[in-house]
């Protein structure tokens, strides 16, 4: 199997900022020293959700620190991106890291309004924006001289500079929830990643994914390394007893919850309405906390001592799922428990499935 180390993590407040960010560059290289396959940073604005807000400069700290682990985003949010500042800026990037990048794509958050507004823009055209996003991002890496004219932006240059290591340019990732979409990268060859959804979800999610591969005529090398590589998204959380693990964990989800409604409440304008069907138990205004924390912990996290975290995954790699994105950073959790669970992971856990 292999182990991505994913951060969402919040600073309790903008004073603390700093001593967050430098916590948060502490926890990602320590993913290295303890061999995780990737570090997965999220991106979110203004709240002190994703503490550094942008990963791309925060992913290029980490490159100067680090040699062997891979810089992954899940995910950059395509819509409030200028296509060609983000080719120039992951390009850079591939080339500090000597080739370690990999470029996970979303339109950008379903439930955040405010953060569309910071940049000026509303999310009515997201996937719009973002699919002509994600084109000029490919055609800048590929094509010399690149020329687009589309209905959000027009772009000429004679060539990107400097151009990436990896060529024709980093793995490009997409996040994907909905059935359609597992069948249509798979269609295109497209490695996925995925949300903490249950586990019978995720099967019949992937078994989409499967089909659209066939249908896509990958060969039989691309459709193996590309199943093996679709990443699941967990929480992930190991203490010395079950109890403590559970006590604490459900703890910072949440407060983790009540963080984000809270923003949601203060700061989406009164026009915009979260579609419901995009809703579940924790992001769901109208169920209770308790309610909403059991739902994630009971169908989106390992949690536990290392024995019960290991049975928790065996239970995932018997079901198909060969990459595991564990978000082992979240809410307020204090950085030294952070690090124990981190270092019990990747010490009682992770060697019981490797290669």
């Amino acid at each position: 199997m292999k182990f991505g180390w994913l951060t969402l993590a919040h600073s309790p407040g903008a004073e603390d900022d700093g001593a967050a960010i430098d916590q948060q560059l502490a926890q990602a290289c320590y993913a290295d020293e303890l061999r995780f396959d990737g570090i997965w940073l999220t991106e979110h604005n203004f709240t002190g959700e994703a503490v550094y807000n942008d990963p791309i400069p925060f992913a290029a700290a980490v490159a100067m620190r680090t040699s062997r682990i891979r810089l992954g985003f899940a995910v950059i949010q395509l819509a409030l991106r200028h296509p060609t500042r983000l080719a120039v800026q992951l390009a850079l990037l591939d080339n500090l890291s000597r080739g370690r990048v990999d470029i996970g794509v979303g339109r950008g958050t379903l439930y955040n309004e405010y953060e569309f507004m910071g940049y000026g823009l509303r999310s009515d055209d997201s996937r719009e924006r973002a699919d002509e996003a994600l084109a000029v991002l490919v055609g800048a890496f590929t094509q010399e001289p690149f020329e687009h004219h589309g209905k959000y932006f027009h772009v000429t240059m004679p060539q990107l500079r400097p151009r990436p290591v990896q060529r024709p340019h980093p793995p490009i990732w997409r996040s994907v929830v909905a059935p359609a979409s597992f069948r249509e990268c798979g269609r295109l060859g497209a490695p996925i990643l995925t949300q903490r959804l249950a586990l019978p979800r995720i099967l019949e999610r992937l078994t989409l994914y499967e089909e659209g591969l066939e249908e896509g005529g990958h060969d039989a090398a691309t459709r193996t390394r590309l199943r093996r590589d679709a990443a699941l998204w967990r929480h992930v959380y190991v203490a010395d007893s079950q109890a403590q693990a559970e006590d604490e964990l459900g703890a910072v989800l949440v407060h983790t919850r009540q963080h984000m409604l809270h923003a949601r409440q203060a700061y989406n304008p009164a026009d915009f309405v979260v579609d419901p069907a995009l809703l579940n138990p924790f992001n769901d205004p109208r169920v209770s906390d308790g309610e909403a924390v059991r739902h994630s912990l009971d169908n989106g996290a390992l949690y536990g001592t290392p024995e019960r975290v290991a049975e928790q995954l065996a239970e995932i790699r018997d079901a198909g799922v060969h990459h595991v994105l564990a978000q082992m950073s979240f809410g307020h959790a204090p950085h030294e428990r952070l690090m124990a669970s981190m270092r019990l992971f990747a010490e009682k856990v992770m060697p019981r499935f490797r290669d």
